[in-house]
């Protein structure tokens, strides 16, 4: 049944303290930089520090967050660090009130904050299989997902409007308010949150090294993880350089440029709402595979987008990238949600999370550098041809040969 999950009266908390969290994280991707610019008057390679601090977090904490993880009680996590995030953000507009704000402790704050966002992300991938039965998760992901997606489209709209109302300083109290707001709806879930043991705890890098080999025996998974590094790779260089080209390579109008940047946001919500009504027709692996194999094509269209009806090519990648992503992360989470043990999925997570979001800030690098050397159209051909060709290790994998994940075990063996 379609609303099945929705009613589901704790997945419905559950959900409402994604809206809170997401909205807020989206207004403070614009009001933190903002903030840094407008109050302090940051040059850009403070404002690309304080960015980086903000992921660098996954590559330094993320492995060891998914064996804490698997120790403590997944819903407490995310309240702890949802209450963290609130004073950590909140203490921003009180600092420029009282004049006591520098671009050091904007450094700080960010760092912390995006540590506890790592243990939310861990906590909150892991924890939905105790809010939501097996045959549902799919459209259960497709609804967070749906979320994060619409948060990303109109968190940047709501900034900007609240730094023309209130400044951006005062603009940052919504991000904390957001997290509060989460702490709260996730305290009202009545779902048990008891750890599930297994035997004796672990030392700490046993424990890292656990999730890292069961990822690494699972073919599908392996081949998943490959799969969304490659992506993500790609993507983030040209996500780097996409205000780059259309300002000063394509030459477009402001308001034009910032028409096609909200199309990757569109595809996402588009491919949240499809994905769960997808998975229960065709099968959650099918649709996997199909958005993999269907994105490629459409990624060598914006490197040709040029000022006149071309300028449509960029937005219609955009749109099919995140579509495509949108739909591929209800899938994988699906998968690992269901076929890794319970006691398992936190190191199992984190490690996914390590490994794929790790190569973010390398390709945003890597596409700065290409640009550098060959121009940045030729940058962009680059890097959306890495893109198209992310669906190559899932070749090598059990996907096109599955329709439903639970399949897996009978398709690896015959393989």
């Amino acid at each position: 049944m379609t609303t099945g999950v929705l009613r589901n009266p704790d997945f419905l908390r559950f959900l409402s303290s994604h809206l809170a969290s997401e909205l807020g994280a989206n207004i403070s991707r614009v009001a933190l930089p903002l903030v840094a610019v407008l109050v302090l008057q940051a040059g850009p390679a403070e404002v690309g520090l304080l960015a980086s601090l903000q992921t660098a977090a996954y590559l330094v904490i993320g492995l060891p967050a998914g064996v804490w993880v698997d120790r403590m009680r997944r819903r407490r996590v995310m309240m702890a660090a949802d209450f963290a995030r609130f004073v950590l953000i909140g203490s921003i507009p009180v600092a420029a009130e009282l004049g006591v704000l520098s671009m050091p402790m904007l450094c700080v704050v960010a760092l912390l904050a995006g540590t506890a966002q790592v243990f939310n992300d861990v906590a909150d991938q892991t924890y939905l299989p105790r809010l939501v039965r097996s045959p549902q998760l799919a459209d259960g992901n497709a609804k967070l997902e749906t979320v994060r997606s619409a948060s990303f489209l109109s968190g940047p709209a709501v900034a900007g409007a609240l730094v023309e109302l209130v400044g951006a300083a005062r603009t940052i109290s919504a991000t904390a308010l957001g997290s509060l707001a989460s702490v709260l709806f996730l305290a009202a879930i009545r779902t048990s949150d008891e750890p599930r043991k297994d035997g004796e705890r672990r030392p700490l890098l046993r424990g890292i090294g656990e999730g890292l080999s069961y990822l690494w025996h699972d073919r599908l998974l392996r081949m998943f993880v490959a799969s969304s590094a490659m992506a993500n790779l790609s993507v983030s260089g040209v996500l780097g350089l996409s205000v780059l080209f259309l300002s000063d390579t394509v030459r477009l109008e402001p308001g034009v440029l910032g028409a096609l940047l909200t199309a990757g946001g569109v595809g996402g919500v588009v491919g949240g709402l499809s994905a769960g009504r997808l998975a229960r027709r065709f099968g959650t692996a099918r649709m996997t595979w199909a958005a993999a194999v269907i994105v490629p094509p459409f990624c060598l269209l914006l490197p040709m987008t040029q000022a006149d009806w071309r300028a449509s090519f960029f937005a219609i990648t955009s749109f099919m990238i995140s579509w495509g992503a949108t739909m591929s992360n209800v899938g994988q989470l699906t998968y690992r949600q269901t076929m890794t043990p319970e006691h398992m999925l936190g190191r199992v997570n984190g490690s996914v999370r390590f490994l794929v979001w790790g190569t973010m800030p390398v390709g945003a690098l890597l596409g700065g550098l290409i640009a550098a050397q060959l121009g940045v159209r030729q940058a962009l051909w680059i890097l959306l041809t890495g893109r198209a060709l992310a669906f190559v290790p899932l070749l090598f994998s059990p996907l096109p040969r599955m329709r439903e994940f639970d399949e897996a075990g009978r398709v690896q063996a015959r393989s």
